[in-house]
């Protein structure tokens, strides 16, 4: 099963991407634009966006959980002069298929990773993910070291702050059908705390308009049942998976998270090799979203460093 977005009323949009990027202070050359893609791998069809010119370093995004490609965007438009961006919606999520039996396990995550890299035939590029993107992208790391140039962990890691994890379910929960636009606006807001210019833009990658007029989020709904536990690993086998790691690492941490914790960010330094490690002030769990301009200014030297 697919979702299929509607545009929202005109009056909602908001502001246009880089008009959104220049009141942020987010720096970029020029007004790129991503392209759709899709690609079939694994017996699913996956949506990306692709930024910059397949000529330049690549570059992998990988969202959180609930999100979808469009979380990068201020990321990749700053990058895309320099890059090759694939900002990557996972299955269930955005504009990628729903799996048929609602599996969101780990394990079908790294299936996923393994055959749309081997797709689209990525080599020798960056894994950048946040949240449930992180712990994929340093599992797929410790995995297929081969592939890899270096790796950036965003605001995850073995075991997760009790209290993160029980907001972020608690907001997944909430009913997910609402009769306007605007009430998802006010939603956003009040969880993440940003300013109403910035959610009425970018909220309309994120919900659809239904056949009755109603909207909802534009991801499966079985991740908002309150029955979902999607499989994962043992604590201890995400730990080897981080010690494995072989490419240079860059884990970064909100200064203001819930969800990871100073404890785990101090071990996952300790135990990775290679590690470099940073902390964006004025952001929370949500890194990129929350202070993207802060974000930019650890990331870009890590990708600076792996190619001198």
């Amino acid at each position: 099963m697919t979702s299929n977005a509607q545009q929202p009323p005109a009056e909602s949009r908001g502001l246009t991407l880089y008009e959104a990027a220049r009141r942020f202070h987010v720096p970029f050359q020029s007004e790129a634009r991503p392209r759709n893609r899709d690609v079939e791998a694994g017996g699913l069809r996956f949506h990306y966006l692709e930024w910059g010119s397949p000529d330049r370093p690549t570059l992998l995004m990988l969202h959180g959980i609930c999100q979808q490609c469009h979380s990068w965007d201020f990321i990749s438009l700053a990058l895309a002069h320099q890059h090759h961006v694939i900002a990557l919606d996972a299955r269930g999520h955005g504009d990628s298929q729903w799996p048929s039996d609602a599996d969101y396990s780990l394990d079908a995550h790294q299936r996923d990773l393994d055959a749309v890299t081997d797709a689209l035939g990525l080599r020798d590029f960056v894994v950048v993910g946040h949240s449930m993107g992180g712990r994929n992208g340093y599992v797929f790391a410790s995995r297929r070291p081969e592939l890899l140039r270096g790796l950036v962990i965003v605001d995850t890691g073995p075991g997760q702050v009790a209290a993160g994890s029980r907001r972020i379910r608690n907001f997944i929960s909430l009913p997910d059908r609402l009769n306007s636009y605007d009430e998802f606006v006010a939603r956003v807001m009040d969880y993440t705390g940003r300013p109403a210019w910035l959610v009425h833009g970018s909220l309309q990658h994120t919900i659809r308009e239904t056949a009755d007029g109603k909207w909802t989020w534009k991801y499966d709904a079985a991740i908002r049942s309150p029955d979902f536990r999607p499989e994962s690993w043992p604590s201890e086998k995400l730990w080897q998976c981080l010690e494995s790691l072989r490419c240079p690492t860059l884990v970064v941490r909100g200064a203001n998270t819930d969800v990871l914790s100073e404890e785990v960010f101090k071990r996952m330094q300790e135990v990775i090799p290679n590690c470099q490690s940073a902390t964006v002030e004025k952001a929370g769990h949500l890194v990129p979203g929350d202070n993207p301009r802060g974000f930019l200014e650890v990331l870009t030297p890590f990708l600076t460093s792996l190619h001198n």
